[in-house]
Parts: structure tokens; C-alpha cells; sequence
């Protein structure tokens, strides 16, 4: 037999360490979980935990993150795999409002898988076991950790406004939507979803999906237009002439090769800066090949929350929105940093924000700071300004909210 390699050694106890935290965090709660159990679980010594993960918060989100290799490692482990236990697979009917209920109906089912007394039975919906239930109770104690600590609070909140951007994106390319901003649509109803799960959880007698999954559905009627824009900081784009050679990495949302090394813009966003990919979207030609690379100055927390916001942002599109109306951009998760290294930023952090542009596998121009994606994209395609229309539709509008007369502006 032969011998594995101290990479292959190091990667299985990598995956036992994050079985047995998946077992003791459903099992126990985070607060009442220490290394050592987890460690003693996976059969190993508390520094091979440690060599592994820095904390048990990092441990936590990476436990959380690590979701499709997870149900597998359950059903091995002799749980049923209940993924789809009462929780069917809801298609969408091609509307705005056929998609909000989807995507209500999934978050709904989501919070459920954990528990929560009254709130897991009513409106039809019935709780979910196997798989999808230990993820559920790892849920519980997300947000609370979240909100213990400011840098994971504001990149959670960015992570939220880039699920409301892109979902918001989709809903403007469905039928009967020409022409609407949806975006502020998409986010009032993520507001309504992440506050039914924060009430349940303390509250469940007050929550009632189906009444949640109702005003999510009328949001459909609402116009709010688009969000006010901030003055344009003063970003210039100029010419470079550097290989460009990423290595090969995944759409986070679509779990195919993103294909990064092809000609369009390549956009970096710190996960604090999240929100200006809408107006780089906004600003994009049609047929406009755009990449949005999410990196973070903390890897091991943070990464693993990314990644983790962006599976379920996948996960909502595909219930909710066929694949010709998907945002047209690939979304990278770039949490240690190989892609933005290959592009020469050699240490990105949460405040990043910068734009290349890819022309026969060289870049070509280079923005960075304050609204470089949406300030390269305008350079290269002759528009100024916020787009009017949905993503990539190429059209070009006035200033709007904060921005200066005469002057473009872009996302706060």
C-alpha cells in the first residue's frame, strides 16, 4: 500500500476536525463546546486542531461553510440523510413575484432545519432532518457570533447588500420586468427574511412562515426605484501591460470553472466593499464579461463566511431564477488570495477595491481605489454615470441622488 503524502495526512485530519466540530457545535451550542471536545471527537491531539484552525471561531465558520462535503461525511457517519426531508424542491414560475416566493420559501425551510418551536410546524412547512437539520442548529449560533465582533458584523452586512444586488439583478431580467429597479426590492425583502429568523429564534409563536413567505411575494407590487448615489471618488484608469495568468478557480455561484483567464473586466472588492459591484454591473456593454473577485485580510474567519454566503446565494438563484436570467458575471471567492496575487495585489484586505481589464492574456488597465470597477468599466465602454437599465444593458444615465450635478456617481 502506499504511503500518503504529509499534504494527504494533513487534509484528512483537516476534514475529521471538521466533522467533529459539525457534531459537538449541532450537538451542544457554540458556547459550550471547547477545542478540547472536538478534538478528543476527531481523535486527535488539541495541537493538531490548532494547526489547523486559529480559534474555535474560525473553526465554527469553516464547519458552516464546508456544506456539500459535509452531507456526505453525515450520511457516512450513519445519519439519515434528510436534505429534502419536508422541504421540496419550490420552482418558480419566471416572475418577480414567483421568484421572491421561492426565495422566501428556501430561507423559510432553512430556518426551520435548526428548530424553534412553534415557527418549525406552522404554515405547512414541517421541520427537516438528516443533514440539512445539523446544519440548521449550526445556523442558530451564526449570527450571534457574527454580531460579537465588528469585522465580521460588516462583512456579514456586505455579504447581504451583494445577495440583494445579484438576486435584486435577477429579478429586473424576468419577465414583466423590463425597465424596473429591483434591487432595493430584493433587499427589503432579505430585511424581511433575516428578521423573521432573528424573532423565531427568540420569539417562534409570533412568526408564521406562510405569512412570511406572503409579504415577501407583495414586495413584487412595490417600486423603490434605485438607491441614492455618492459623489465619484477620483479614480483615473491607466494603461498596463503585465501577464495575467490566475489559476484556475470556481464560480461560487454556479460551481463551474470561471474562466478568469478570458478577455472583460476583473473586479476585486474587499468584502467591506462589496456594494459597489452593482454599479459596475449597471455600467458593463452588454455581452460584457465581468468577474467579481471577493477577497478578505482575514482568510481564516472571514474566508469561510464568504464562502458561505455565496453558496447560499447560489442555492437561492437556482430555486428561484432560470439561468438565462442570471446576473452576468462570475463570482469568485478569492478568501487566501492566489487570484488577487496573479493580478499583483499581494496583500488585499476588506477595504480593496480594484479593476483590470484582461485583453489577450495580458491586463491591460488598472484601476484602484474608491469605484475603480464602475470607473474602468465607463472608461472602456464610453458610458458615464449610472446605468438605467438592468445589468449589462449598456445604457447610460444622469447623476442621481448625492452625486454632484454634472458629476457620475457610484454605490455608498
Amino acid at each position: 500500500m502506499a504511503r500518503i503524502t504529509r499534504a494527504e495526512s494533513q487534509e484528512r485530519n483537516r476534514a475529521r476536525i471538521l466533522a467533529a466540530a459539525r457534531e459537538e457545535f449541532a450537538g451542544r451550542g457554540f458556547g459550550d463546546v471547547r477545542i478540547d471536545d472536538i478534538a478528543e471527537r476527531a481523535e486527535l491531539t488539541r495541537g493538531a486542531v490548532y494547526s489547523n484552525f486559529p480559534g474555535k471561531r474560525a473553526l465554527f465558520f469553516a464547519a458552516l461553510a464546508d456544506r456539500p462535503a459535509a452531507a456526505a461525511d453525515l450520511v457516512t457517519a450513519g445519519v439519515p440523510d434528510g436534505v429534502a426531508d419536508g422541504v421540496p424542491d419550490w420552482v418558480a414560475d419566471g416572475t418577480v413575484r414567483g421568484a421572491l416566493e421561492a426565495v422566501a420559501r428556501t430561507w423559510v425551510a432553512e430556518a426551520l432545519a435548526g428548530g424553534g418551536g412553534d415557527f418549525r410546524q406552522a404554515g405547512g412547512f414541517r421541520q427537516a432532518g438528516g443533514a440539512r437539520a445539523v446544519f440548521g442548529r449550526l445556523e442558530r449560533d451564526l449570527l450571534p457570533l457574527v454580531q460579537a465582533e465588528e469585522a465580521s458584523r460588516q462583512a456579514y452586512a456586505q455579504l447581504l447588500t451583494l445577495h440583494a444586488t445579484l438576486f435584486g439583478l435577477a429579478l429586473e431580467r424576468l419577465g414583466g420586468a423590463r425597465g424596473r429597479r429591483l434591487v432595493r426590492v430584493a433587499g427589503a425583502a432579505l430585511t424581511v427574511l433575516q428578521g423573521a429568523s432573528e424573532l423565531a429564534a427568540v420569539s417562534p409563536e409570533l412568526v408564521r412562515p406562510a405569512d412570511v413567505v406572503g409579504a415577501c411575494e407583495r414586495l413584487a407590487d412595490l417600486d423603490l426605484g434605485p438607491a441614492p448615489l455618492a459623489p465619484m471618488a477620483r479614480v483615473r484608469p491607466r494603461p498596463v501591460d503585465v501577464p495575467w495568468a490566475p489559476p484556475p478557480v470556481a464560480d461560487a455561484l454556479r460551481g463551474t470553472p470561471a474562466g478568469l483567464a478570458g478577455d472583460g473586466l476583473v473586479v476585486f472588492l474587499g468584502l467591506r466593499r462589496l456594494s459597489a459591484l452593482e454599479d459596475v454591473l449597471r455600467a458593463v456593454p452588454p455581452g460584457g464579461p465581468v468577474a467579481a473577485v471577493v477577497v478578505t485580510g482575514d482568510p481564516d474567519e472571514l474566508g469561510p463566511l464568504a464562502r458561505l454566503a455565496l453558496a447560499r446565494l447560489g442555492e437561492h438563484l437556482r430555486r428561484a431564477v432560470p439561468p438565462a436570467a442570471w446576473p452576468p458575471v462570475r463570482v469568485v471567492c478569492d478568501d487566501r488570495g492566489a487570484v488577487a496575487a496573479a493580478a499583483g495585489l499581494p496583500a488585499p484586505d476588506d477595504d480593496t477595491e480594484t479593476a483590470v481589464r484582461v485583453s489577450g492574456g495580458r491586463l491591460t488597465a488598472r484601476a484602484d481605489g474608491r469605484c475603480a470597477g464602475h470607473v474602468l468599466a465607463t472608461h472602456e465602454s464610453g458610458t458615464t454615470g449610472d446605468a438605467s437599465g438592468a445589468a449589462g444593458d449598456g445604457t447610460a444615465g444622469g447623476a442621481e441622488g448625492g452625486a454632484e450635478e454634472g458629476e457620475p456617481g457610484c454605490r455608498r
